[in-house]
């Protein structure tokens, strides 16, 4: 028996620059985790309690994965030791993003299947029309 499974997703209307830049971010974001091997699973997991950017899954393992994205004037310049959007992750943010990746494991009934959490950071230089992608591997929650 074949079964197929269909998506639909409803596109949200992004009106301010920073959703705008947001939502480049998380496509650059998918497109750099297929690169590297990665299954897209879900994008913008959400319940009331918060939000998931991406769920991904490489080998066994699962990745639930926040993207900061960030517009820059030169991205051949970017500092990465100063500029960290990555800092913008509050206690109160991880709180609910922990409540959500235990909302998924339950709702999937995934048992002892090994996950982490990550944080990419997309810088974006929309005159450049180029992108830089930094992985902050398995952020405690």
């Amino acid at each position: 028996m074949i079964v197929t499974c269909v998506t639909v997703l409803i596109m949200k209307n992004f009106t301010s620059n920073s959703q705008k830049i947001g939502q480049l971010g998380e496509d650059i974001a998918c497109k750099f985790l297929m690169k590297h091997g990665f299954s897209v699973l879900e994008r913008n997991y959400t319940k009331k309690w918060g939000e998931i950017d991406i769920i991904a899954q490489n080998n066994d393992k699962l990745y639930f994965i926040e993207v900061k994205s960030k517009s820059v004037e030169n991205i051949d310049n970017v500092s990465y030791e100063t500029n960290r959007p990555e800092d913008n992750m509050h206690p109160w943010k991880l709180k609910r993003l922990s409540r959500t990746i235990q909302t998924y494991l339950i709702h999937k009934r995934i048992g002892n299947t090994p996950w982490q959490f990550d944080l990419l950071v997309v810088y974006l230089d929309i005159g450049k029309r180029m992108a830089r992608v930094r992985v902050v591997e398995n952020v405690i929650l």
